[in-house]
């Protein structure tokens, strides 16, 4: 099992980080919040999962080992492959989501795309008691983003399954967060835009 790599960022798309390791470069399956905090030609170091399929590997990389290992053991739960779990993680930290399934939040989950109300009841059921409790009170705080944070953000979206009109939408309806932001002198974090992003898209169905 690979670990975690580590080297320069020789390239980002919108889901995925390129990272140098040893003359060969590394694709990185990663969420928005880990994605902006990298920056090609610095250097990065991702805590990773590789999955093993019969027609595919595919390496995971997450911020840190907490990340690495909430989407493993979000994995044991019938029904949630590395994608969804992915997406769980795109949209909720790890104690975000220790603290939904201790108080059994179904809204929390629902929040995710491909999660619905049954699908979230049943999570609720089967992973109560895995994730452990909460091990903070807030949420590390991620790099700041690139200044192209629409982008980004609607590509995220895209990437979660969203229609391009309602990534559209959603995009807008966080941009004067981001541009109050920007007016301080600060950077948009794409990671929570996009938390913001989608409640409002949760709102809306």
């Amino acid at each position: 099992m690979i670990a975690f790599v580590s080297g320069p960022v020789a390239a980002l798309a919108p889901d995925t980080a390129v990272v140098e390791v040893g003359g060969i470069g590394m694709a990185v399956q990663c969420t928005p919040n880990t994605l902006s905090g990298l920056r090609i030609g610095q250097q990065a170091r991702l805590a990773t999962s590789l999955v093993v399929r019969e027609d595919s590997l595919t390496l995971y990389g997450f911020a840190d080992d907490d990340e690495r290992q909430t989407f493993e053991l979000l994995q044991t739960a019938s029904g949630v492959g590395p994608r969804l779990a992915q997406a769980m993680l795109a949209v909720h930290s790890p104690d975000a989501l220790r603290r939904a399934f201790a108080s059994g939040d179904e809204k929390a989950l629902t929040a995710v795309p491909g999660i619905g109300k049954k699908g979230a009841q049943k999570l609720l059921l089967e992973l109560k008691d895995r994730l452990g409790k909460p091990v903070g009170s807030a949420a590390p705080v991620a790099a700041p983003a690139a200044a192209g944070w629409r982008d980004q953000l609607q590509a995220a979206l895209v990437g979660l399954g969203y229609a391009a009109r309602e990534a559209d939408e959603a995009v807008e309806a966080v941009a004067p967060r981001a541009e109050a932001v920007l007016a301080d002198g600060g950077q948009p974090q794409v990671g929570q835009l996009l938390r913001a992003a989608l409640q409002t898209l949760n709102r809306a169905r």
